[in-house]
């Protein structure tokens, strides 16, 4: 029983760590990448759409992102999808495609965006802390229906730490090469 536990916690572990990853491959870097823009949700015919689901998503050029929408109906809500964003980005619209560049970051942008940055590492942390929280009360419930001793239940404790210790390890490496990606000029 305790093993079930802790393997659900690890599998929540991974989750939150994976959709971290995700979360800091949208942080603009000074390099344009479909990923910064594909999960904007755009309306489409009443439907807030994922933008990798309306329209492709090439890159030219180092500094430059052309979204060309299956649906000509869908450019307006492309740019305002765009602009609500909070990449700091002004879409440029021909009638077929929209097109952004990407400027090169100022040095003060590139602070704030580090900042943006640990937030969101530590709010992976806390994750990672509500998931050891919840297991450990799961664990504490099996103790108290006499399911698991006081001995198991401190060694199964500390393996949690474990666990938990490892993946904010992992958390906090995605951060620090997100943040040396950020610093690159």
């Amino acid at each position: 029983m305790i093993k079930d536990v802790l393997a659900a916690a690890e599998d929540r572990m991974k989750k939150a760590v994976d959709a971290h990853e995700r979360e800091l491959a949208t942080v603009r870097t000074g390099r344009a990448s479909p990923v910064l823009v594909e999960q904007l949700k755009v309306e489409y015919y009443g439907v807030a759409t994922p933008l990798n689901q309306v329209a492709s998503i090439t890159v030219p050029e180092a500094r430059l992102l052309v979204i060309q929408p299956w649906d000509r109906k869908a450019l307006g809500g492309i740019e305002k999808a765009i602009l609500k964003s909070d990449l700091g980005l002004t879409p440029t619209n021909d009638g077929t495609v929209v097109r952004l560049a990407f400027p090169p970051l100022t040095q003060e942008r590139r602070q704030e965006l580090v900042k943006n940055v640990r937030k969101k590492v530590e709010d992976g942390r806390v994750a990672l802390r509500n998931v050891r929280r919840d297991a450990h009360e799961a664990l504490r419930a099996m103790e108290r229906q006499k399911e698991v001793s006081e001995d198991d239940l401190k060694r199964a404790s500390e393996q949690l730490q474990r666990l938990v210790d490892t993946y904010i390890v992992r958390m906090d490496q995605v951060g620090k090469d997100k943040e040396t990606e950020l610093m690159e000029i």
